[in-house]
């Protein structure tokens, strides 16, 4: 799985439209849909707090791993 489906699955999981996700990592919902679409490479920086606010591990969010893992 590529880590664009999984950012888009975590955010429809939690019932959150992109411009809800775009204000928790302070970009625009534009920038953000470029993340969520594959059409741009995600920075770390981001990838961390989203990993953090879905309280989920970085291998999952990236798509890594399949299973999700919760963080402590």
């Amino acid at each position: 799985m590529y880590y664009y489906q999984r950012l888009r699955d975590m955010r429809e999981d939690n019932d959150m439209p992109q411009r809800t996700v775009a204000e928790i990592l302070g970009i625009t919902t534009q920038q953000y849909q470029l993340y969520e679409s594959g059409k741009r490479e995600m920075p770390m920086h981001l990838f961390m707090k989203l990993a953090e606010h879905y309280n989920v591990s970085l291998d999952y969010l990236s798509g890594l791993k399949l299973r999700k893992e919760t963080l402590r």
